[in-house]
């Protein structure tokens, strides 16, 4: 009779098939946006442009419930260090549920839950983030000082040991082009209004050509592009990064479509008065003729 073999106990914590990322790594629930520790301080700014950007994202190539917009929400990007994070100051994912698992709204964006990766990415200069936000493509006089406490030695334990160092979080660039791989990857500064267009070329970025007059970004994909607007929006009038639609008109926000469509109606409206005065009008004329030749206009 054949002896049986026993399983080893360890054997048994170990599903086969291996369970996936997505059921084994914590969730959108598990990994909120609160504490935001990434460089560059909040403003106003940071508030409204995005709000800008997202409220005329609008693809002819993809219905609203499945196009995604983020703001200065925690991005998990990967699954071997659930707890790294970047906050994009904006990005946008085609392709997937509006809503989380189409339910809820969402307080971060975790690519094992979701299986999407954003298709474009725009990241706002402030003071000290160049070197962050471009890479390699960072002036150096604006690159940002590695830190003395980084290049000094680890500080020593009770025992007089020595700490292992920690494993160092990539920067955006390295985890937008790198690990995410995103697609279309724009920074803007609002100091220089100088616009940044990189796009992903045999695994990295690649500086795209924008005519320094009239920069326009454009993604094919999306039948999108990305162009500075001089205007006034939350009653704030200057430069900003606005979307265009394959005409090169800039594509309305939500308020603003509904304002047209308010003034077209009013218009009409107004047409339609116009008309029925005239017709009046008319009428009144052909009355008085024929009563000036004699004719009722009752007995016709």
């Amino acid at each position: 009779m054949p002896r049986s073999i026993s399983m080893p106990p360890i054997a048994r914590f170990f599903p086969d098939p291996p369970l996936s990322p997505r059921v084994t790594l914590p969730t959108m629930y598990d990994l909120p946006s609160e504490d935001p520790e990434e460089p560059g301080l909040p403003d106003e700014y940071h508030a409204l442009q995005p709000q800008l950007l997202t409220r005329a994202f609008r693809s002819p190539r993809f219905p609203g419930d499945k196009i995604f917009t983020g703001s200065d929400l925690n991005l998990y990007y990967d699954s071997r260090h659930p707890q790294w994070y970047k906050r994009p100051d904006w990005f946008g994912v085609v392709g997937v549920s509006r809503l989380y698992e189409g339910k809820d709204l969402r307080s971060s964006y975790v690519i094992w839950q979701e299986g999407v990766n954003p298709f474009v990415v725009v990241e706002l200069l402030s003071p000290g983030t160049e070197k962050e936000d471009l890479g390699i493509y960072a002036e150096s006089e604006l690159q940002s000082e590695v830190s003395s406490e980084l290049e000094g030695a680890t500080p020593a334990l009770s025992n007089g040991q020595s700490e292992p160092p920690k494993e160092i979080p990539p920067r955006k660039w390295e985890v937008y082009e790198q690990i995410l791989r995103v697609p279309y990857y724009v920074v803007f500064s609002r100091y220089t209004h100088r616009l940044h267009f990189f796009q992903l070329v045999g695994g990295h970025y690649q500086e795209q050509p924008l005519d320094s007059e009239n920069p326009r970004i454009w993604i094919s994909e999306l039948e999108l592009g990305l162009g500075i607007w001089e205007g006034t929006f939350e009653g704030v009038d200057r430069p900003w990064l606005r979307w265009v639609d394959t005409q090169g008109n800039w594509v309305l926000t939500d308020t603003e479509q509904a304002r047209q469509e308010t003034e077209l109606a009013l218009e009409q409206v107004g047409q339609e008065r116009q008309r029925a005065e005239q017709e009046r009008q008319l009428r009144e004329e052909l009355i008085a003729k024929l009563r000036a030749r004699g004719i009722d206009p009752d007995a016709l």
